[in-house]
């Protein structure tokens, strides 16, 4: 489990990268909203995290649609609870101890807060709902 939780590490950074980009260049270029924005990200960063984890991280290698299921529902729940429990525990925190900051720097916070949540949760759901291993 070691090996696997740096090479899920590994597709992370790239993960992160990826669609970290693509959310704040919604969010802040395009002026699109928290969701819109976090929800495309999620969705082409996760395209690539499934390949890579798949192949690289879990090697798995059953080919059926099964895993393509739980990995999409997987990324659907990982997805809404983390960004539903970020924005308002982070808009809460923000508001006690960062009373001054504006909306949208409360929201990019957010934005970190959640894609942290969303990573520990999306490694269980990967490890042991994705990409298990199917016993006989």
């Amino acid at each position: 489990m070691k090996k696997e939780i740096i090479k899920f590490i590994l597709v992370g950074c790239s993960n992160t990268i990826i669609g970290i980009a693509i959310i704040y260049f919604l969010y802040n270029i395009l002026k699109m909203g928290y969701w819109v924005s976090s929800g495309c990200g999620y969705i082409i960063g996760s395209i690539w995290s499934y390949f890579m984890n798949k192949n690289f991280t879990f090697q798995y290698k059953n080919k059926n649609w099964k895993n393509v299921v739980r990995f999409i529902i997987n990324i659907i729940l990982c997805y809404v609870v983390a960004y539903a429990i970020a924005k308002p525990m982070t808009m809460q925190i923000c508001r006690i101890i960062f009373p001054q900051l504006s909306l949208k720097i409360q929201e990019e916070m957010a934005l970190l807060v959640g894609m942290g949540l969303y990573t520990v949760l999306n490694f269980f759901g990967q490890k042991f709902f994705c990409f298990r291993l199917e016993e006989k």
